[in-house]
């Protein structure tokens, strides 16, 4: 066991390497699998200082939340959250919301999950111009952009939502 773990340790201490991730994963899944959750957590720990990438982090919450620490994981969630809004990595955050709820519905607890779908986004389809080399516009691209609850909502948004609060209002009556 010393001898495999020196050797995932002169692995993990490279600076550069080609696959990373499957290095540490497997260094994560040894520990693991000899029931050493606290090395496992403390490398994740390392990794994580390491990078912010969205799926290191949902993996150490699941982690986390598979042995019984939900706080952890929630905290982990957290975390990752902010850092996700930090960098407006949108897809990497719904990502994480997603994988966030799954937890605290698994967990059935409905006031935590209630919590994380307030986090969630709306999904609003937008176009682009498509622009060739010489810079004229080709045509437009569909795509679809996300608002998280606590963003500032754009003037636009929110005229559109008075528009609607005033029809519903009208048909209403």
């Amino acid at each position: 066991l010393d001898r495999a773990r020196a050797i995932f340790e002169l692995g993990t201490g490279q600076p550069l390497l080609d696959m990373p991730e499957v290095l540490w994963k497997a260094y994560i899944d040894f520990e693991i699998a000899e029931g050493e959750n606290d090395k496992a957590r403390e490398l994740y720990s390392r990794l994580l200082d390491r990078t912010t990438h969205v799926k290191v982090f949902i993996s150490a919450a699941q982690f986390e939340s598979t042995i019984g620490e939900a706080d952890k994981a929630r905290g982990l969630y957290s975390r990752a959250d902010s850092a996700m809004q930090a960098v407006e990595a949108k897809e990497e955050r719904v990502l994480l919301l997603d994988s966030w709820l799954a937890m605290e519905e698994g967990l059935g607890d409905a006031g935590k999950a209630s919590e994380v779908r307030a986090k969630r986004p709306k999904q609003i389809k937008k176009k682009r111009p498509i622009t060739n080399e010489e810079g004229q516009t080709t045509g437009w691209e569909e795509y679809f952009d996300y608002i998280f609850p606590d963003e500032a909502k754009p003037q636009a948004l929110k005229i559109l939502e008075m528009a609607q609060k005033w029809k519903k209002q009208k048909v209403d009556e």
